[in-house]
């Protein structure tokens, strides 16, 4: 599905990332995690295609496709969705036809014709029960006045409703508090299945105790120093980061 070779790109010309490898396959959940600074959100931003980061190096394809060029909407349109660390507001702009929209571009980007309101809302009567969204919030404007678990929530119900093939979600547990993550986890857990993948970036392990990894990476100065399985979280909530800057020149090399 996703494959991303000797990954460098910058921001404001700074090098973030300095090397970056990653396979995902269909089926796969994987989490990247790492101290602050290390690229994580770096990460996300350029896999969405985010304008303002530049990559200097390497290739990113999706299914056999180079992406690089794409702009963000184009890749929403080939199946790639980004849920925002920091969700934002748009005034006037309700949830129902932000998303109905949304859906109506993808679609058009694959040639379909738009879909009917009777479909429409069977999907979102059926994506709202999910995630426990209530009729109140899905007619408000988007995300204003929501709280944390309020906007995190909305992002993981634009997912179930855009239905993409590879989603990334950006700190999804940053602001939750246990009921929220528990809500918006169950709703990734449901969504799961053979024929799309997540990456998840985060800083903690709490949130990969409800989402269960099949790939736990450590990325460190841009680089993946170290992959692997869910207990590779459970070992850095003991160690913490620290142990990184151990770790022989080869690993971390900056150029």
């Amino acid at each position: 599905m996703l494959q991303i070779r000797g990954l460098h790109a910058a921001v404001n010309d700074k090098e973030i990332l300095k090397g970056l490898d990653l396979v995902v396959k269909p089926g796969e959940v994987h989490a990247i995690m790492g101290p602050n600074g290390s690229g994580k959100s770096t990460t996300a931003s350029v896999l969405a295609g985010n304008p303002g980061y530049i990559v200097t190096k390497g290739d990113i394809r999706f299914y056999d496709k180079d992406i690089v060029a794409l702009k963000p909407e184009e890749r929403a349109g080939e199946g790639i969705f980004m849920a925002f660390q920091y969700p934002v507001e748009i005034p006037g702009v309700s949830n129902i036809n932000f998303l109905r929209t949304a859906i109506g571009e993808t679609r058009a980007y694959k040639g379909l014709p738009p879909i009917e309101t009777r479909e429409f809302v069977r999907m979102f009567r059926e994506k709202q029960h999910l995630l426990q969204f209530s009729k109140e919030l899905a007619e408000r404007s988007l995300n204003e006045g929501f709280s944390g678990g309020e906007k995190k929530r909305n992002e993981i119900l634009q997912l179930a409703m855009l239905e993409p093939r590879l989603a990334i979600l950006d700190e999804t547990d940053s602001g939750l508090d246990i009921d929220a993550l528990r809500i918006v986890s169950n709703g990734v857990n449901k969504l799961r299945s053979s024929a799309n993948a997540f990456v998840l970036i985060t800083h903690y392990q709490r949130l990969l105790e409800h989402i269960e990894p099949d790939f736990v990476h450590v990325l460190y100065k841009g680089r993946i120093v170290r992959s692997g399985t869910k207990e590779l979280a459970s070992e850095l909530e003991i160690k913490g980061y620290d142990w990184l800057n151990d770790l022989p020149a080869a690993l971390t090399d900056q150029n």
